[in-house]
């Protein structure tokens, strides 16, 4: 569960994020996926470390 939302959270602040920055389609939808990817891994690893810890 975290990791998909972590995933929707990234995707949609690369959007955002390349939306501002002027980009294209592509650029929004490259900066989409590079951050779902980069905030779904991230969310992996504490869902990893909260299921070790509690």
């Amino acid at each position: 569960m975290i990791v998909i939302f972590g995933a929707v959270a990234g995707a949609a602040w690369g959007g955002y994020l390349a939306k501002k920055r002027g980009g294209n389609r592509l650029d929004i939808a490259q900066y989409a996926t590079s951050s779902a990817i980069a905030f779904g891994l991230l969310a992996l690893f504490a869902s990893i470390f909260l299921a070790r810890v509690l």
